[in-house]
C-alpha cells in the first residue's frame, strides 16, 4: 500500500533530482578521499604530519573543470543577456 502511494508518475522527477544530488555528493566524497592532499586514510600517511606539498595542492585545486571554465563568461545565455542589457539594441 505504501509503495503505491510513492510510485506515482508525479513523483518521478523528485526521485530523479534526489538521485542526481546523491550522485554528486557521492562523487565529491570519493574525489576528496582519493585525491585531496589534506586527507590521509592510511595510518602510515597520517603519521607524516603536516606536509609542505604545494604542487599536489595546486594540482588538486586547479582541476580540469576549473581550467575549462576559467576563460568562459559567467553567463548561461550570453546572447539573451546582451539583448536585454545592451542599450544599443
Amino acid at each position: 500500500m505504501a509503495a503505491n502511494r510513492w510510485l506515482k508518475p508525479e513523483v518521478y522527477p523528485l526521485f530523479a533530482s534526489v538521485g542526481v544530488a546523491v550522485g554528486i555528493c557521492g562523487m565529491q566524497l570519493v574525489r576528496n578521499i582519493t585525491t585531496n592532499p589534506e586527507v590521509r586514510v592510511t595510518k602510515r600517511n597520517r603519521t607524516a604530519g603536516i606536509l609542505e606539498n604545494f604542487a599536489e595542492g595546486e594540482k588538486y585545486s586547479q582541476h580540469s573543470l576549473r581550467k575549462y571554465v576559467r576563460g568562459k563568461q559567467p553567463q548561461i545565455m550570453p546572447s539573451v543577456n546582451n539583448f536585454f542589457s545592451d542599450p544599443s539594441n
